[in-house]
């Protein structure tokens, strides 16, 4: 085996070395994303399960708009009575 063939092989070695250490740290760092991609996800589901529990009376919204309107319609006719009393009262 010559000098040359001896070169050769150590930079094939070392070039493979180098490949392996390479490939070893994109490895490292798409783990690492996957983590974080999957933690951010996680969060987002917890979000929406948090909207969908806020918003799963949303039904009761027209019954109760109602109920309000009934109750100022019997606020203002209590309020107009009142005034033809006490306007009564006053004269």
């Amino acid at each position: 085996m010559s000098a040359m063939d001896e070169t050769l092989w150590w930079v094939a070695i070392i070039a493979g070395f180098v490949v392996v250490l390479a490939v070893a740290a994109l490895l490292s760092l798409l783990v690492h994303f996957v983590k974080i991609i999957d933690r951010r996800v996680a969060g987002i589901r917890d979000t929406l399960q948090g909207a969908a529990e806020n918003t799963q009376h949303t039904a009761l919204i027209p019954e109760t708009a109602a109920r309000v309107d009934a109750v100022l319609a019997e606020g203002l006719q209590h309020h107009l009575f009142l005034g033809r009393v006490l306007g009564k009262v006053k004269s």
